[in-house]
C-alpha cells in the first residue's frame, strides 16, 4: 500500500487549553524527548526549560551549586546567583550548548520552547541585543523573563528594587520586539489574593502588564519550599497545602485584574508551574488536586485561561512525573500522577485541533511548519479490516516528521526508514473494522528556522516528494 493513498490538506491549531510540560530544573535534569513521546503518547504545545544569566558573576558561566559550592546554604536560592543551569548565549557566548541542543531537540519534535531565564536587571543592551540575536532562528519561541519577579528568592530581586525589575522587563520586551520578533514574552507575577483587588506590587508591574504578549501565574496546590535541605512533616513551616477552588478562582481573579490594567484587552493567561507536591500531599492526593483543576477548567469551559505547564517530568523531588533514580539519574521511577496526566492530556479538550481539507492533496507537496499551534501537513485516510498485527510506514526521503494514527504521535528522524506504529493499537486496539486517519506534519529537521526564507521567522518549509508506503497485515505472518 502507499502509492494508491490519498492525502487531503490537515490544519493543526490551538487547543482549548494547551498543555506544556517542564523539562530539567534546579531540581532535575533534562530528559530527551524521544523519551517523553513514547512514555506519555503525544507532543505538547511547549516545553519549558529554565536557565539563568547573570554574566558579571564570579565563578560564571559554572553553575552556580558547583562553583559556589557551600555546606552552609540551607534554602534553593541561598547561592550568589540562581541555581539553574546556565545560559551559554548571550555576549561573548555561542549556541553550540545549552540551552540550544535541548531547544533544537525539542522543535524537531513538533514542540515550541518556552525558554525560562532569570537574568541580572544591570546587565547592558549588548548583552540583551545578543540574546534576541540568539532566539531569532528558533520560531514562535515564548520567554518568562524573571518569573515570579513579586518574590523575593531570586537573585535578581535582591539586586534590584520592584520598581527597577518592572522597568527593565519592559525594556527587555521593546528590545525584542526590534530584534527578534518571533518570540513572545510571558510576564509571571503574584496575583490577586482574595478580599484585593491588585495584583502583588501592582504599581511597579502595571506596566509591563500593558507591554507583555502574555500573563502568568505560578501557584502549586502543595509545595515543600525546604527541598531537599529538610523533610515535610506535620507542624513544619517549609511547605504548604492549598485548596484547588480557591486557586482556580484566584488566578481567574488575576487574569481579570490583567485585562483590566490593559484597558479590557484580553491577552493569553496561563500557568507557568503547576503542580501538587507529593512532599506534602502523597502520591495520591497529588492524581486528585491535579484531576480536580483539569476538571474545573473543562467544566467552566475556561476560555480566558489558555494553557498550563506541568512542573515536571522528571524530578530529583516529588514535583516530577517521575522521580529521578537515587542510584542512577538517567532512570525515572513513574509516579502515579505519570498515568492520570497522561489521560488528561489525550483528552480532546487539551489537544491541539486539526482541521482537514476536501480537495486533495498532489505531489510533491509543501508542508508549513509554524509552531504548534500553527502548522499546515496532510491528513492521509487508512481502512483497517481489523485490529492489525503489523502496522508499519516505509520512507524513502529523509524526511522530519511527526505522525499521528489512533491517538498515538510518532516520530520519524530523518535517518529513519521504517516507523512501527503498533504501538498506537495496544492500549486502543480496534475491535472491529475502522476508518482511521494518518496524520503526517513537518517540523523543522534542524530545530531551526531557515532565516534566509522570506518568512522564515516564522515558518518553515518541507517539500515530500510523495507518500510512505504502508505495511498492514492483520494476522501473523505464519499461524
Amino acid at each position: 500500500m502507499g502509492d494508491e493513498w490519498k492525502a487531503y490538506p490537515l490544519h493543526m491549531g490551538k487547543a482549548k487549553c494547551a498543555v506544556d510540560l517542564g523539562d530539567g530544573s534546579e531540581r532535575g535534569e533534562y530528559v530527551n524527548q524521544d523519551y517523553i513521546l513514547q512514555t506519555l503518547g503525544r507532543p505538547h504545545r511547549s516545553i519549558s526549560l529554565m536557565y539563568c544569566y547573570y554574566p558579571f558573576d564570579e565563578g560564571w558561566p559554572g553553575r552556580v551549586s558547583v562553583v559556589h559550592k557551600n555546606p552552609d546554604v540551607s534554602f534553593a536560592w541561598g547561592y550568589p546567583y540562581d541555581d539553574y543551569f546556565t545560559y551559554k548565549g548571550g555576549l561573548n557566548g555561542n549556541t553550540e550548548g545549552e540551552p540550544f541542543t535541548f531547544m533544537r531537540d525539542v522543535r524537531r519534535h513538533g514542540q515550541d520552547v518556552t525558554l525560562t531565564m532569570t537574568v541580572d536587571p544591570h546587565v547592558t543592551d549588548e548583552h540583551l541585543i545578543a540574546i534576541a540575536k540568539d532566539l531569532r532562528p528558533f520560531g514562535r519561541l515564548m520567554l518568562r523573563i524573571n518569573h515570579e519577579c513579586t518574590g523575593d528568592w531570586f537573585s535578581f530581586t535582591k539586586r534590584s528594587t520592584y520598581k527597577e525589575i518592572g522597568e527593565f522587563y519592559s525594556h527587555f520586551c521593546k528590545i525584542l520586539k526590534e530584534h527578534a520578533p518571533n518570540v513572545q514574552t510571558i510576564l509571571c507575577t503574584g496575583g490577586v489574593d482574595a478580599g484585593k483587588t491588585e495584583i502583588e506590587k501592582e504599581d511597579c508591574f502595571a506596566q509591563p502588564v500593558r507591554d507583555t504578549d502574555m500573563w502568568s501565574i505560578d501557584k502549586y496546590f502543595a509545595l515543600h519550599w525546604g527541598w531537599p535541605y529538610d523533610v515535610a512533616e506535620r507542624g513544619g513551616n517549609s511547605h504548604s497545602r492549598g485548596n484547588v477552588r480557591e486557586i482556580y478562582e484566584y488566578t481567574k481573579r488575576s487574569y481579570e485584574r490583567f485585562k483590566e490594567l490593559n484597558g479590557g484587552v484580553e491577552k493569553p493567561m496561563m500557568m507557568s508551574e503547576l503542580n501538587a507536591d507529593g512532599d506534602v500531599v502523597g502520591p495520591y492526593d497529588q492524581v486528585a488536586m491535579v484531576q480536580e483543576f483539569c476538571d474545573l477548567i473543562k467544566k467552566d469551559n475556561a476560555t480566558w485561561f489558555t494553557s498550563f505547564s506541568m512542573y515536571q517530568f522528571r524530578d530529583r523531588g516529588r514535583l516530577g512525573l517521575e522521580i529521578e533514580d537515587p542510584n542512577n539519574p538517567e532512570v525515572g521511577i513513574a509516579q502515579p500522577l505519570l498515568a492520570a496526566y497522561r489521560q488528561i492530556i489525550h483528552d480532546d479538550y487539551f489537544k491541539p485541533q486539526m482541521t482537514q481539507g476536501e480537495k486533495e492533496v498532489s505531489f510533491p507537496a509543501k508542508l508549513r511548519w509554524g509552531g504548534a499551534e500553527d502548522a499546515d501537513g496532510l491528513a492521509i485516510p487508512v481502512h483497517f479490516d481489523g485490529n492489525p498485527h503489523f502496522c508499519e510506514l516505509y520512507f524513502e526521503d529523509e524526511s522530519n516528521l511527526m505522525i499521528e494514527v489512533n491517538g498515538r504521535w510518532f516520530y520519524k528522524s530523518p535517518k529513519a526508514k521504517v516507523i512501527d506504529l503498533m504501538s498506537a493499537f495496544y492500549e486502543k486496539p480496534l475491535t472491529e473494522a475502522a476508518d482511521l486517519t494518518i496524520k503526517l506534519f513537518a517540523p523543522p529537521a534542524s530545530g531551526e528556522n531557515d532565516l534566509s526564507a522570506p518568512d522564515g521567522l516564522m515558518n518553515v518549509y518541507t517539500t515530500i516528494g510523495k507518500l510512505p508506503k504502508l505495511r498492514v497485515r492483520f494476522e501473523p505472518v505464519e499461524k
